[in-house]
C-alpha cells in the first residue's frame, strides 16, 4: 500500500494509471483518503520526525523557487478597492430635432 501511494505521487500519474501489481487503484485510493482522515499520515511523520530527532539525524533544508510560484490566471488584475461599482443603467439620448 505505502509503495503504491508513493508510486503515485513519485511519478504524478493519475490514479487509474497505478500498475496492476499494486493492486485495485480505488482500494489505494481510498486507503490513502482514510489514513488521511483517521490521522495515521500526521502520526506517522510525528514518529518519523521523533526517531530522526533522537538520532541527531535531522536536517531540515527549505528551498522555494518564486520562478515556478505562479498565480492562477484570472488572478491578475483583480480589483483592489472593494466591490465593483453597479452598473449603471443608460438611458437612450434625446433624438435631434428635425429642421
Amino acid at each position: 500500500m505505502i509503495d503504491a501511494i508513493a508510486f503515485k505521487f513519485q511519478t504524478g500519474t493519475q490514479w487509474v494509471h497505478l500498475p496492476e501489481k499494486y493492486g485495485n487503484w480505488r482500494g489505494v485510493y481510498n486507503r490513502l483518503r482514510m489514513w488521511a482522515v483517521d490521522g495515521t499520515w500526521e502520526r506517522v511523520f510525528t514518529a518519523l520526525m521523533a526517531q530522526a530527532d533522537a538520532d541527531e539525524d535531522l536536517n531540515w533544508a527549505v528551498s522555494v523557487d518564486s520562478t515556478i510560484v505562479r498565480a492562477h490566471q484570472h488572478a491578475a488584475g483583480a480589483r483592489k478597492k472593494g466591490p465593483r461599482p453597479a452598473n449603471q443603467t443608460t438611458t437612450p439620448l434625446a433624438a435631434p430635432a428635425a429642421d
